[in-house]
């Protein structure tokens, strides 16, 4: 509201408050009156009829015309109540004019007085939502710049909330800006790692082409033997590349997902068949539960990536036992459970599991912290969650759900 408009709505709320005071003291003012000109009246009449007693009757028919109505027959020691009339028998209004005026008037001042207070609360009513569309187009990312129709009791509010906004719009850009240039340097990080590593491979694999074939002693035999551990780094260098390329593609919003409809029993036996290799050679079995027709809105291959590698944690901590999938679908969610049957998560490390580079308590020596993250990226980015807990038996339990909203 303007500072005029705010006036205007006071002057109408103090003359509404007027009429209805100055209503009510008309009628407690003519009560008034009546009263006094009853008491008069009744002095004068009782001293005349204590002089000449005969005149009481000519009193008495006089009084009736005057007031209109008769005597209800009463008991009093004063001769006006003992003639049966009361004080607003002689009121100057007694004919209900004044008293239909004084009812006027408060009428009119109550009136005035709900349309002034309708008003004010309309007015407010438009001012706050003006502010509730102003805020939710700062959350849309569509804020304008706030110009206020004048000065008010929600000015200085207004004013907050846009230097709050504008506040937090900086804030947002620096993130944004911050989140980038991180994403760029993981990306640079991985570039820079896959140069030395292609050329040590290069360096290795020429280095066996020229021992292939060749006797050696156990000691000549040395170099074989640093070539195995050579690859075998190579091989983490080549997966902490690749996984640093996908973080930067993550952080960077560039992320490939082809969201489409796709069956969740298809996703899990594919993850687990692109693990029958490490299966085999940790003696760890993947058991998936048949189903039926479940789908979910999901990249395929990303969200079988982020299955295998709940799997492979499953299998570090489950060497010679099974890992069990199975799924289940109701109306809000698609659920699925990836548990083993092995000694179960450290408790110190559930709460760091989904964080970039975090090695657990019994991870694997060629783990790089990396794998439950990338997990947890591509899973909450389809509309899904995923956390971890250890069964009441024993046994580690992932929990994936991905919501139909």
């Amino acid at each position: 509201m303007s500072g005029r408009k705010n006036m205007l709505i006071t002057l109408g709320a103090v003359i509404s408050a007027g009429l209805i005071a100055a209503a009510v003291s008309a009628m407690l003012v003519s009560y008034y009156d009546s009263r006094l000109w009853f008491h008069r009246l009744n002095d004068i009449l009782w001293e005349i009829v204590r002089q000449e007693p005969e005149t009481e009757k000519v009193i008495a028919s006089a009084l009736k015309e005057y007031t209109g109505g008769a005597p209800d027959g009463a008991e009093a020691d004063e001769i006006l109540s003992a003639l049966g009339y009361r004080s607003p028998d002689f009121s100057v209004s007694n004919d209900g004019k004044g008293a239909l005026w004084a009812a006027a008037g408060a009428a009119a001042g109550v009136f005035l007085f709900l349309i002034t207070f309708v008003r004010r609360n309309k007015a407010e009513a438009l001012r706050i939502q003006a502010l509730a569309d102003y805020l939710r187009e700062a959350h849309a990312g569509r804020a304008r710049l706030l110009k206020a129709p004048g000065e008010d009791d929600f000015s200085k509010l207004e004013d907050e909330i846009y230097k709050t906004v504008t506040f937090l719009y900086r804030t947002k850009e620096a993130a944004v800006q911050a989140k980038n240039d991180f994403a760029q340097n993981l990306s640079n990080i991985a570039h820079q790692i896959k140069t030395p590593i292609t050329a040590i491979s290069l360096s290795v694999q020429m280095m066996r082409q020229d021992f292939d074939g060749q006797n050696f002693s156990d000691a000549a035999c040395l170099p074989v033997k640093y070539t195995e551990q050579m690859e075998k780094q190579l091989l983490r260098l080549t997966h902490l590349e690749e996984a640093l390329l996908v973080l930067s593609c993550i952080d960077a919003g560039t992320l490939p997902l082809r969201k489409e409809e796709t069956d969740i029993y298809t996703i899990l036996v594919l993850a687990a068949d692109n693990l029958q290799e490490l299966s085999a050679g940790s003696g760890t079995s993947i058991e998936v539960e048949e189903c039926g027709e479940m789908s979910v809105i999901a990249d395929l291959d990303w969200t079988m990536e982020a299955f295998m590698n709940v799997m492979k944690n499953c299998m570090e901590h489950n060497r010679g036992g099974t890992v069990h999938c199975s799924c289940i679908q109701n109306s809000l969610y698609t659920e699925i459970l990836i548990q083993d049957d092995g000694e179960g998560l450290a408790k110190e490390d559930i709460p760091h599991l989904f964080e970039r580079f975090y090695r657990g308590k019994n991870a694997g020596e060629n783990g790089i912290g990396i794998g439950l993250a990338l997990s947890k990226e591509i899973i909450e980015r389809q509309n899904g969650t995923i956390r971890a807990e250890n069964k009441p038996e024993g046994g580690a339990l992932f929990e994936i759900r991905f919501y139909c909203h």
